[in-house]
């Protein structure tokens, strides 16, 4: 299927420094492109893939499991760390969660977490998903959750019922190593947010055994921050983070 032009990956060269993101699910990186775009103008490298079955029709995304996501991600963390001397992983919701899954598998090369809304847990509604993939292809959309009305995240219109299944059980693989993240993480969680419960945010801040965490409550954005009404919030205060633990 033809990738739709906002879903296009993102990369630049840039210090021998270098920060990946991760997009989240029914998404697509023109989510936190203006993100990776003012870190990569601020001297990092930066890498920001499209996830598979992402940014092109709803349907293709069943076709795909959390594996395919996960192996995307670090196939670019790998490539980021042969040639940077440091790098960091900023995920917004799903890509919270496979930013955290990095940071368990390369528990020494991970130079800090930047969270925004992660998703490791989901509404109740969620636990039916199991049986309703049976007989459901799909179900209402979650995507473009703004207050600011007048930007679209250009989710998909309709959320595949057996890859929302995968997703959950990598939320499970996820919090059964959570002890495992050690290095520094600043996260972001909205006051207000309709996909992702405050459960998730704070079962990550309950169960890494990380040090140094800090945490950002967002008063004037929805789940999709990093398009929201603070977002300015959310780029400034990652650009100094990553300064700090650059070394």
């Amino acid at each position: 299927m033809q990738v739709s032009d906002f879903a296009k990956p993102f990369s630049a060269e840039g210090g021998r420094i270098g920060v990946l993101f991760c997009h989240g699910f029914t998404g697509s990186p023109w989510s936190l492109l203006e993100w990776a775009r003012i870190t990569a103008d601020a001297g990092y490298s930066v890498s920001l893939p499209r996830l598979p079955g992402h940014g092109t029709e709803w349907q293709e995304l069943n076709l795909t499991s959390w594996r395919d996501w996960y192996h995307t991600v670090e196939e670019a963390f790998l490539e980021l760390r042969s040639r940077c001397d440091v790098v960091f992983v900023a995920g917004l919701s799903m890509g919270g969660a496979l930013a955290l899954r990095l940071a368990e598998r390369h528990r020494d090369e991970v130079a800090g977490l930047v969270l925004v809304n992660p998703a490791v847990l989901g509404m109740r509604r969620m636990g039916a998903i199991p049986l309703l993939k049976l007989v459901l292809p799909s179900a209402k959309a979650i995507g473009s959750d703004l207050i600011d009305t007048e930007v679209d995240e250009f989710a998909y219109d309709r959320t595949p019922l057996k890859a929302a299944h995968s997703m959950m059980k990598m939320w499970a693989d996820v919090r059964a190593c959570m002890d495992l993240v050690i290095c520094p993480i600043l996260l972001f969680r909205s006051a207000t947010d309709h996909v992702v419960p405050a459960a998730s945010t704070a079962f990550v801040l309950s169960h890494a055994s990380s040090e140094d965490v800090a945490e950002r409550v967002l008063e004037n954005s929805y789940h999709v921050a990093t398009m929201d009404r603070d977002k300015e919030q959310i780029f400034t205060e990652s650009l100094a983070f990553f300064a700090k633990h650059s070394g």
